[in-house]
C-alpha cells in the first residue's frame, strides 16, 4: 500500500541579518533533514518543546512554507511549492487558535464554500449539499452559515475549522495543537469527533501538541522532535512507557500528571542550544546525564533499532 506521506530529506533553514548586498549573516536550521512516513489511516503524533521545528515542520507539508531542500509526496505523487491547489485537495490545515484562523469579515458559508471553488469549481447546488453533509458530519446546525466567527465558542469555532478542512476533500489532516486552547471537557468531544471523523472518511492524521497524555491517548506511532531534527520513532504506548532517548524520557518524566509533584532536571542546561551557534555534535548533549566525548564531537543519526523503533542517540538507555 503506498504511504499517505512521505517526506525525504526535508529540511528549513532561515537567513538571519539580511543584508542589501551579499549572503546574509547567519543561517538558522529550522529544521534538519529528516526522513518520515505515515501510512494510510494511520494518526502520527508529532511532540517536542516549543522551538523544536513541529510548526515548521507542519507549514512545510502543507505547503504554506517552502522548503529550503528535500521532497514530499502525498498518496505516492510528488507535490511541489509550484501547485499550491495539489497541496489543498489532498492535505488540509487544522489551526491551534480556531477563532483567529477564520476570516472575521466572512460568513461561514463563505468561509466553507472557498476550498469548494478554489479547488474543486463546485457549481452552487453541489456546494451547499456538500456543505449540509460535512456539517452533519462535524455536529453543527446549518442556521450557523449566516453567522460570523466571532459569535462561536472555541469548540465550535474548531469544529468549522475542521469542517474547512473536510470540505476540501483532503484526506490527510495536519492538527496543529488543535484542543490546547480549548476548554478540557470541550477537548474530550474535539478528539472523540476527530476519531469518529477518522473512521468515517478514511483519514490520516498528523498530530501536534505539547500535551503528551492527548498524544498518547490519540495517536499509533510518535515522532520525537529536538532541536529540528526527529530523535526518537515509534508506536505511541512504548514510546512514552519505555523510552529510549534521554530526550523522550526527560519529556516523559516533566508531564504534569495528578497527584505526583512537578519535576524539573537539575545541574545541566534546560534550554534549547543556540541555533545562532549550534553545537557540534548531538544537540541535546550538554543537557544529557549520558553524554560521552564523541556525543559532544559527532551527530548521531536516526536509525531502527528494532521491528518498530527508530532512534538518533549513541547511548540508549536500554543500554
Amino acid at each position: 500500500m503506498t504511504a499517505a506521506l512521505k517526506v525525504t530529506g526535508l529540511s528549513k533553514t532561515f537567513a538571519v541579518g539580511k543584508r542589501l548586498f551579499g549572503p546574509p549573516r547567519a543561517l538558522v536550521h529550522a529544521v534538519q533533514p529528516l526522513n518520515l512516513t505515515v501510512e494510510q489511516g494511520e494518526t502520527l503524533g508529532i511532540v517536542g518543546e516549543s522551538g523544536c521545528g513541529k510548526s515548521t515542520l507542519a507549514r512545510m507539508l502543507v505547503g504554506l512554507l517552502p522548503p529550503s531542500a528535500g521532497a514530499i509526496e502525498l498518496n505516492g505523487y510528488a507535490v511541489g511549492a509550484a501547485d499550491p491547489a495539489a497541496f489543498g485537495r489532498k492535505i488540509q490545515y487544522v489551526f491551534q487558535d480556531p477563532i483567529s484562523s477564520l476570516n472575521p469579515r466572512k460568513t461561514i458559508r463563505e468561509i466553507m464554500e472557498a476550498p469548494l471553488k478554489h479547488l474543486h469549481q463546485m457549481d452552487a447546488e453541489t456546494r451547499q449539499a456538500r456543505i449540509r453533509e460535512i456539517f452533519a458530519a462535524v455536529n453543527l446546525r446549518e442556521e450557523f452559515l449566516g453567522r460570523y466567527p466571532h459569535e462561536f465558542s472555541g469548540g465550535q469555532a474548531q469544529r468549522i475549522g475542521i469542517a474547512r478542512a473536510l470540505a476540501a476533500d483532503a484526506r490527510i489532516l495536519i492538527l496543529d495543537e488543535p484542543v490546547s486552547a480549548l476548554d478540557v471537557s470541550v477537548q474530550a468531544q474535539v478528539l472523540n469527533l476527530l476519531a469518529d471523523l477518522k473512521a468515517e472518511f478514511g483519514l490520516t492524521y498528523l498530530f501536534i501538541s505539547h500535551d503528551l497524555a492527548v498524544v498518547e491517548a490519540v495517536s499509533d506511532r510518535v515522532a520525537v522532535l529536538y532541536f529540528g531534527a526527529v530523535v526518537e520513532v515509534g508506536p505511541a504506548e512504548e514510546v512514552f512507557a519505555r523510552p529510549k532517548h534521554p530526550y523522550t524520557k526527560l519529556l516523559a518524566d516533566s508531564a504534569p500528571v495528578v497527584g505526583r509533584g512537578l519535576t524539573a532536571p537539575e545541574g545541566r542546561e534546560t534550554e534549547l542550544p543556540d541555533p545562532l551557534h549550534p553545537p557540534e555534535g548531538c544537540a541535546f548533549a550538554a543537557r544529557c546525564a549520558f553524554a560521552t566525548d564523541r556525543c559532544r564531537k559527532e551527530k548521531p543519526q536516526l536509525i531502527r533499532t528494532d521491528a518498530v523503533t527508530e532512534i538518533a542517540c549513541f547511548n540508549p538507555l536500554e543500554s
